[in-house]
């Protein structure tokens, strides 16, 4: 069943290759990059300092990585402000060839999907077949969707009262500074990339400090694909540096993809500095709600890939799953089964469905919430535990009987931990459904049009899924309500944070009579 969903939804993320013939993975690849990518060249960081990047399937040490650092964004951005210099090669370039640099970064990608998809399993932990199947092909279709963009982001002409022409201009912001985060590292920087090269700003980009490997062979492939020199830095390093990134006047725009507790830093930040635009990614506590007309087996599946994927590592997981009254005992005990069924364990394994979590800050995290699910008296139905005793894994949990107010169902969890609460009437959802400080995401299952579009206008989301779970698409808005974010990635609407629009009125001479 697993593999029959997977394919279905991963269909519905535009996946261009097929889970049923996927390549042997490179189980120990070579690691190439592992510097600060400046100016199209590597440098070691100015402190001397490195870091080390695990692998969270056994704990152990992948490579020694560069640790930038404020001194190392410094120079980051004066590439950066260099290369966006009116004259410069990027400044000249034809809107069309920014476009054909992504395509040919697109293709880079493709071309080396099984290192990159290999090397994303090893540093993050998740299992080969995803990262082939649905990260590396996603961030495939984002870049060329952006490419397809970049010369048609164009202004209007407007008609003015008096004798005076008047047009806009949609021009670049200039240098932005680019966050990512740890759980879809290849993905997350394809997001952030494409509408900001698309529309001609030049970026600075931070990787997690638990997964940089990705993104710092992505700058070799920027390089090789035909970028100028300084469109693109790429500084690994801990939160000093993004705080650096932040802080900085020489930087226009910030972008982040994260938890709301740094990204309430990173706002602060932004603010006290040069007033740079920000656009955040945060956190979610998403409501699934499932009513008792919906395909009970679909549905249980589908809450189930809507929570577990990606070990329960997504800012849009379903992780507040509502169950109708008259079907809540047996989707719990379905749900149970399956959570039970699922397979855990060596990401490269084909068969595998969930590896580790990303590191052992995280494993502790979930545990102590699992924790507190036992305690406030909350139905352990599956797992609850960590698995094995080597890496950071954990038994895919399921807990039945939760109320609002309990610590899992209010705090984001970020692992494979499902909360399962009862409803009995359709006024009590909003209210329910809203009784949170996130807004990122929701579902709804149902063969009721009616119960579902009544949903979807109340509840406060930035995405609302009607019988899917998960459906993404580099040409649909993605973003938060409430301290979930502000703005919006992907989709033309995803062109806004990176542009600035200029007004330019000029007075039209008019022949005397």
């Amino acid at each position: 069943m697993f593999r029959t969903v997977l394919r279905h939804c991963l269909a519905k993320l535009e996946r261009p290759y097929s889970t049923a013939t996927l390549p042997v993975p490179n189980t120990n690849p070579e690691i190439l990059y592992t510097g600060i990518f400046i100016n199209n060249e590597w440098h070691k960081s100015l402190s001397g300092k490195t870091f080390q990047t695990l692998d969270p399937a056994t704990g152990q040490v992948i490579a020694e990585v560069q640790e930038g650092d404020k001194a190392d964004i410094d120079i980051a951005v004066k590439a950066a402000a260099e290369a966006f210099k009116l004259g410069s090669p990027w400044r000249r370039i034809d809107a069309s060839e920014r476009g054909n640099l992504l395509y040919r970064l697109a293709d880079l990608l493709v071309r080396d999907r099984i290192y990159l998809a290999s090397l994303e399993t090893l540093d993050n932990g998740k299992p080969y077949s995803a990262a082939y199947a649905f990260d590396i092909p996603a961030a495939v279709k984002t870049l060329r969707y952006y490419a397809g963009w970049a010369d048609k982001n164009h202004g209007k002409t407007i008609p003015l009262d008096g004798d005076y022409f008047c047009y806009t201009r949609h021009e670049p912001v200039g240098v932005c500074g680019q966050i990512i985060p740890w759980n879809f590292p290849v993905l997350m920087a394809a997001w952030k990339l494409g509408p900001a090269l698309a529309t001609g700003n030049v970026v600075v980009l931070k990787p997690a400090e638990q997964t940089p490997l990705t993104a710092l062979y992505i700058a070799h492939l920027i390089k090789e694909a035909g970028f100028p020199a300084g469109v693109v830095n790429v500084v690994p390093g801990y939160g000093k540096a993004g705080a650096a990134l932040v802080e900085h006047n020489g930087v226009d725009k910030v972008a982040f993809t994260g938890s709301t507790e740094v990204g309430k830093l990173i706002q602060q930040g932004a603010g006290q500095s040069n007033l740079k635009r920000t656009t955040l990614e945060l956190g979610g506590k998403s409501p699934n709600i499932i009513f008792s007309d919906a395909d009970l087996d679909y549905a249980v599946e589908q809450a189930h890939f809507g929570l577990f994927f990606n070990m329960g590592q997504c800012c849009c997981a379903g992780s507040r799953t509502f169950v109708e009254d008259s079907i809540y005992d047996e989707f719990v005990e379905r749900s149970a089964a399956r959570a039970k069924n699922r397979t855990v364990g060596n990401p490269f394994d084909l068969s595998v469905e969930q590896g580790p979590q990303v590191d052992g800050e995280q494993l502790t995290k979930i545990l102590n919430l699992i924790d507190s699910g036992k305690k406030q008296g909350a139905k352990l139905v599956a797992g609850g535990s960590r698995h094995g005793d080597r890496g950071y894994f954990i038994q895919p949990t399921v807990f039945a009987d939760v109320k609002d107010g309990m610590t899992i169902a209010k705090e984001e969890i970020f692992g494979p931990v499902q909360q399962i609460l009862r409803f009995k009437k359709l006024d009590e959802l909003i209210e329910r459904a809203n009784n949170t400080e996130y807004g990122l995401a929701a579902a709804v299952f149902t063969k009721d049009v009616d119960k579902a579009l009544h949903l979807v206008q109340g509840i406060r989301a930035g995405t609302v899924w009607v019988n899917c779970y998960n459906v993404l698409g580099s040409q649909a808005p993605f973003g938060g309500f409430k301290m979930s974010g502000n703005g919006r990635e992907m989709g033309e609407y995803g062109l806004e944070a990176y542009t600035e629009v200029k007004s330019v009125i000029v007075k039209v001479p008019q022949k005397n009579s």
